[in-house]
Parts: C-alpha cells; structure tokens; sequence
C-alpha cells in the first residue's frame, strides 16, 4: 500500500533516575528540557532520555541505542546492570484513521510530536513495570510480617530488622510516588486532539490507568500494614518498659525490708 510505513520504539527503564543537567553536556546538539533529552538521528528517527530513569528510541538502529546508553552508563557509573525492556511498533498510513487495529497504533501521519507522545508511553510502560516489580516484592515482604502477626500474635522480639524493612519501604514508597507523577499526561495532548487521541489510545494499550491505580492501592495497603506492624511493636516495647519500672519498684521495695538490712 502506497505510502505505508512501519516504525518501531523500544524503551529501556533503569532503576534508577536520571539528572538531566548531568547528561545535558555528553549529547552536543541535543534538545533538552526539564523532563526529556532529545537525540535526532538523520535517520528520521531519534532517542529520547527521560528523568524518570527510562530511555526511548525511534527507528535507531540497536547500535547507535547501545552507544547512547553505554555513554549514559559512563557517567553515572551506579546505573545497574537489570532493567525492564518495552518494544512497540506504529503503523503510518495515509490511508489508515488514527487507532489501534490488530493489537498496532496506526496513524495517518506520525510527525515528530506525535513519535514524542508514543516513545514517551512506551517509556511509561516500561518504567511502569519496574515498579510494579518493587512494589510486588515489597507487598510479599509486607505480607510474611503480616502473617507473622496472624499466626503468633506478634512481631519478632528483635524489631531491628522490621525498623529496616519499615524504613526501606518508606523511602521506596516516597520514590514511587515522586516518578509516578512524571508519567502523567504529556502537555503536548492538550493542544492537539489527533496527539491526544494517540496518548489515549496507548494507555489504553498499555493498560497504563489501571496498573497506575493497582500500584497506588498496593502502596496504601502496604502504608495501612506497616502503620499496624509498628504498633505492635511499640505496644510491646511500652510492654516491657512498664513489667520494666514494677519489677524495679518491687526490687526497691524489698530491699528496703529491715530484715534485709
């Protein structure tokens, strides 16, 4: 079919975030703003580099996208080595109306906005996943304290290993909730209805409200359980601070016996 063409986005999701104004200085030429780094390739194509920790490309060839990340790895030597993967493939048309046909975005015309909206959803999903794999590991750990609890009543004597687990969970969740904003609706949708049709039609793709929805439940389940495990704790420890202070006075009290004098 005369002018069909098809394009293909892969994205990459680190663990970690990316300081932008860091990565600004290694990409000359390139286009940045305070959410994305954008590299143009003659190829019509290109590579976005997002804050939150995630890499896009369009139509680049797997060797330049590799040369990209293994510079961004050069200057921010923590990055590791795991990261979640997202490939997606988008259908130009002329022909074609936009929506999702066969399980495919298909488009009459992908300009450079809209090739932005659908590299920067992929990116979504796939820093999504990586979330979704930290809170289900946090919700299982979450869930053998609870159970714990359930069996015997309460936590472990030694609550230095819960005091850890409760202040890992705290700064995951504040992490969670400080990324999972910048995955909101990108502002370029708003003036542009064809672009706000695509975004729509790939979150609904991507499932991308409903997992957002199940991640902010997992974490109000977790914050509820957690509230309730520290409790318990510190009821005990009230517990035998109190069995503590009358031990103590008994003590007092019976050495001041004159028989014992």
């Amino acid at each position: 079919m005369s002018g069909r063409r098809l394009h293909h986005f892969d994205a990459v999701a680190f663990e970690e975030n990316l300081i932008l104004r860091q990565l600004a200085a290694l990409f000359p030429g390139a286009q940045v703003s305070p959410l994305e780094i954008y590299l143009p390739f003659d190829s019509d194509g290109g590579i976005y580099v997002y804050s939150f920790g995630a890499v896009a490309a369009h139509d680049v060839a797997a060797e330049q996208r590799d040369e990209v990340i293994a510079r961004i790895r050069t200057a921010v030597p923590r990055l590791t080595t795991r990261v979640v993967r997202e490939e997606y493939t988008v259908e130009e048309d002329p022909q074609r109306q936009i929506g999702i046909q066969g399980g495919r975005l298909c488009v009459d015309r992908l300009n450079p906005g809209r090739a932005a909206v659908v590299a920067l959803t992929v990116a979504q999903s796939a820093a999504m996943e990586y979330y979704e794999r930290i809170i289900e590991q946090m919700f299982g750990r979450t869930g053998a304290f609870v159970e714990r609890l359930e069996e015997r009543g309460g936590v472990p004597f030694r609550t230095r290993r819960l005091h850890r687990f409760i202040g890992q969970a705290i700064t995951t969740r504040t992490e969670v909730l400080s990324v999972l904003h910048l995955l909101d609706k990108p502002d370029a949708t708003w003036d542009d209805a064809a672009m706000d049709r695509i975004y729509a039609d790939l979150r609904s793709e991507f499932d991308l409200a409903d997992r957002y929805a199940s991640l902010e439940l997992k974490l109000r389940s977790i914050q509820e359980a957690l509230e309730l495990l520290l409790g318990v704790a510190r009821d005990r420890q009230i517990w035998w601070l109190e069995v503590t202070v009358v031990v103590l006075i008994a003590l007092e009290l019976l050495l001041s016996l004159p028989w014992l004098k």
